[in-house]
Order: C-alpha cells, then sequence, then structure tokens
C-alpha cells in the first residue's frame, strides 16, 4: 500500500484583512511529514470562479483521493467541518475582484446542496481527542468558501473521492483586526488539521 495522496487548500488574505489562518496553516502542513500521506496544497484566491477554477484543474492534475479544503470563519471559536455546501453565492462582501454576487445560483439546475464526503464525525472527534476545540458546523455561508465546496462536490459527484471544507477561527495575530473575536493558535490548528487529514485515511 502506497501513501494516500491528499490535497489540502487554503486561502489568501480578504475583505482588507493582512492575513488568513488557512494560508498560514496549509503552509505549514505542507513542511510537515504527515505519516501515510503524500500531501499536496494550494493557496486560492479569494474569488469566486477563479478560485473553483483553480482547485478544480489542480485536483484533475494530480488525482487526489481526499481534498481538505480550508478556510476563515471569524467568530468561531472551534474548527468546524462543513456537512453542507449550498447552490447560492450571497455576498456580503465582494470578493477580491471586486465580484459582490447577490442571490445567485452557483450552477443553474444543480442540486439545492451537496453534503460533505469527509468523515464528519470522526473528524470532530478525533480533533477534540487532540486537545483541540471542534464541533460541526451546518452552514458553510454563502461566499467564496461555500463556492468552491459546491463546485467542487458537484464536480466530483460519485468519483468515490473524499471531499469538503473546513472552517477556522482567527489566530491572534488577527485580534488587532478582529477585536473581541474568538481565536485558536496556529500550532493548535495544525495538530488539529493533522488529526483531520488522519482520519480520512
Amino acid at each position: 500500500m502506497g501513501n494516500t495522496r491528499v490535497l489540502v487548500t487554503g486561502f489568501e488574505p480578504f475583505g482588507g484583512a493582512s492575513l488568513n489562518p488557512s494560508q498560514l496553516l496549509v503552509e505549514k502542513l505542507a513542511k510537515e511529514n504527515v505519516p501515510g500521506v503524500d500531501l499536496s496544497s494550494v493557496i486560492l484566491p479569494v474569488e469566486f470562479d477563479r478560485a473553483a477554477e483553480l482547485l478544480l484543474s489542480t485536483i484533475k492534475e494530480i488525482s487526489p483521493k481526499v481534498v481538505i479544503c480550508f478556510g476563515q470563519a471569524e467568530g468561531r471559536s472551534s474548527i468546524t467541518p462543513e456537512k453542507i455546501a449550498i447552490n447560492l453565492d450571497d455576498a456580503r462582501i465582494a470578493d477580491n475582484s471586486g465580484d459582490a454576487r447577490k442571490q445567485k445560483a452557483i450552477v443553474v439546475g444543480g442540486a439545492d446542496g451537496y453534503f460533505s464526503t469527509l468523515p464528519l464525525e470522526k473528524m470532530v472527534s478525533a480533533i477534540s481527542d487532540a486537545g483541540v476545540p471542534a464541533s460541526l458546523s451546518l452552514s458553510a455561508g454563502s461566499f467564496v468558501c461555500n463556492h468552491i465546496f459546491y463546485r467542487m462536490q458537484h464536480a466530483l459527484l460519485g468519483q468515490g473521492i473524499q471531499s469538503g471544507f473546513i472552517h477556522l477561527p482567527l489566530v491572534p495575530e488577527q485580534s488587532g483586526e478582529f477585536p473581541n473575536q474568538p481565536t485558536i493558535s496556529l500550532d493548535q490548528m495544525l495538530i488539529g488539521a493533522k488529526a483531520v487529514i488522519l482520519s480520512t485515511l
């Protein structure tokens, strides 16, 4: 048995923020040795179409068995695997290209929603067992995170690839820009992310 090919993705900063914990985490993960895993990573732009296109082309290029996309969700106090992606772009703010979509279907005529194909309950337990706060989320929002999650699940339907999206809290370094919001250290996120990856093997 060879190693399992796993793709992890993060996002660049958006909305005027100076950093994005998902980018920091994925860049740190890329330098780690996770046993049994052949890890690939990509940082996505916070732009609806470009992010989805880069994600899908990378999946096609490397043929991973598992795809785990990470993104930032300020206000959350735990690592939150997402249960479902919905067929809706409805942005509170514009993406980094200035595109502010309102009430727009992601795939016209597509399913209303797609469930994650990651082992979510197992993941939440694995993160918690590693001493890092975790909980299941039922809303990935309606911005670029949900957009790539939906496009991925739509494209990978029936292909037997485990895929899904996980939201991360802010890191303490962001407290100046996001006062009074919960944070988790990058080291804790790394422990949680490794537990996530190992739970898919």
